[in-house]
């Protein structure tokens, strides 16, 4: 490999003032620049980048770690974040946590290893009791609902409100035995399902709704595979019910194949919502209502608070919020609406 010494000793310069010419330093004479520029072509130099922004403490690279990258939630914010990094000249390294607090701790630990210049991590295994393990010399910032009031900023969803709002608009469009399908949570734990119960609750008692319990079904995965197994089990049961509510659109999609399956009608019989507005939404049939999240909001917030903290890293951690909006589409025979309106 060619180096600068080769460079410097082929044109007759020193070391420094090859430097020069490659950082495009003033100072140099023309005629100089001109010797050594074409001994960098003759010998087919090439600037090792790399090492270049080792020595100066920068890769110029970043890292986010997604429990899943084969779920459209995660797919679509990997690309959000991509296409983020790239206005700031960052590169995007997307690895894989599989939903466990083990793999989300490596992903922490590995960051600088793998040279990052900060990491992008959306919490679902860690939780409010880990807050500590992100006492970290090196930037993060958390995507997620499990770890509020943490040592590193924080980016989070709406989850009670948008889900309240949800909720209220099955109710504006007649629905008034409404289901909730989410997975389990214990007690006070915060979690995507808990934080989302709470908006469905808010808004059964705001309209005088009575919570009936046997209207909330568990399911152990976010798949459309679960969705239509719980809807099925519902209309096995015999159960009553005009309006669904899911943690999340991918689950909506497998609610919406069960009830086309039992011959239910969307949105006559029963109306149905998600949660993530993922762009799948708009093109199934009926196209899906859904809590739109902003995620242009959350990728833009999380790449630029990282880049604050790659350039100073010692001010006070903050938590903010996205934005969001109810889209009412053909499963709730809706328009977009919001509380505003």
């Amino acid at each position: 490999m060619v180096t600068i010494r080769d460079i410097a000793q082929a044109a007759g310069v020193s070391p420094m003032t090859v430097s020069n010419v490659l950082n495009k330093r003033p100072h140099v004479a023309e005629a100089t620049r001109e010797k050594v520029l074409e001994t960098i072509d003759r010998l087919d130099y090439r600037v090792n980048v790399a090492a270049r922004n080792l020595r100066r403490g920068r890769t110029h690279t970043i890292g986010l770690a997604v429990p899943e990258i084969d779920r459209p939630y995660f797919g679509q914010l990997a690309a959000a974040v991509i296409e983020e990094g790239a206005r700031r000249d960052l590169n995007v390294v997307v690895e894989q946590t599989g939903r466990s607090r083990e793999s989300e701790l490596n992903a922490l630990a590995a960051s600088r290893v793998r040279m990052y210049d900060g990491l992008i991590l959306s919490a679902v295994g860690l939780g409010s009791s880990d807050r500590d393990l992100l006492r970290v010399d090196f930037p993060v910032v958390i995507l997620g609902e499990r770890i509020f009031q943490g040592p590193v900023d924080h980016v989070a969803m709406a989850n009670v409100e948008g889900s309240a709002a949800a909720v209220s608009h099955l109710i504006a469009r007649g629905s008034r035995r409404i289901v909730a399908i989410h997975d389990h949570f214990e007690g006070d734990e915060v979690s995507v399902s808990s934080l989302r119960n709470a908006g469905y609750r808010r808004a059964l008692a705001a309209h005088g709704i009575a919570y009936d319990p046997s209207l909330v079904v568990e399911i152990d995965e976010f798949t459309p595979e679960r969705g239509a197994e719980a809807i099925a089990r519902l209309l096995t049961q015999g159960m009553r019910f005009d309006g669904v509510f899911c943690v999340t659109d991918y689950v909506a999609l497998g609610v919406l194949r069960g009830l086309a399956d039992a011959g239910v009608d969307v949105p006559g019989d029963v109306k149905v919502i998600g949660f993530d507005d993922v762009e799948f939404s708009k093109y199934v049939v009926p196209s899906l209502s859904s809590v739109n999240p902003d995620h242009a909001f959350m990728a833009q917030t999380a790449v630029e608070l990282l880049a604050a903290r790659i350039e100073s890293n010692d001010r006070e951690a903050v938590e903010i919020v996205s934005p969001y909006t109810v889209v009412g589409r053909e499963s709730t025979g809706g328009r977009v609406w919001s509380p505003l309106n």
